[in-house]
């Protein structure tokens, strides 16, 4: 039975939610092997001069452990 580890990361872009989790995927992805999931915890946004000028979102990681 594999073992599944999840971690919790933040991630940003200055074009949309999708590019965000897309940058937070590929960040982790850098260091850790066997991605299997990304449960979306909150979304959020910056704003500057009344216009939304970052997104941002908390993710949570799930990937399974080698033994």
């Amino acid at each position: 039975m594999p073992i599944v580890k999840v971690i919790e990361v933040i991630a940003s872009s200055d074009k949309s939610f999708d590019d965000a989790i897309k940058n937070a995927v590929a960040e982790v992805s850098k260091t850790i092997k066997n991605i299997d999931s990304v449960y979306v915890k909150d979304f959020k946004v910056h704003v500057e001069d009344n216009k939304v000028s970052t997104y941002g979102v908390i993710c949570k990681v799930s990937f399974r452990v080698e033994a």
